[in-house]
């Protein structure tokens, strides 16, 4: 599990991709890597401050470091840190927990 250097805030989740180093071939023709769908399997890094109720009381975060995730195709935000490529998403974005 990777140590990252930022540390989300509110509601937000930052997750790494799990690599799906098989490359993507169809008829014969490798799909280059800007072509290639973002894949929903990712890996909790650090969770965020957490988000407040509508009495101003933290709601506990449903996934915890180190949790393996689905989350939704076109959600979050990329980001680079030391030249890996994280995503961080509201934890609304989490589909559910991979068992």
């Amino acid at each position: 599990m990777a140590k990252a250097k930022i540390k989300p805030i509110g509601d937000r989740v930052l997750v790494k991709h799990l690599d799906d180093s098989k490359e993507q071939v169809r008829g014969g023709i490798i799909i280059p890597d800007s072509a290639k769908e973002k894949p929903q399997e990712a890996e909790v890094i650090a969770i965020g401050t957490g988000k407040k109720d509508e009495n101003g009381k933290s709601v506990p975060f449903e996934v915890k470091v180190g949790d393996k995730v689905l989350i939704s195709k076109y959600g979050g935000t990329e980001v680079k840190i030391d030249e890996i490529k994280y995503t961080i998403v509201r934890e609304d974005d989490i589909l559910g927990v991979i068992a």
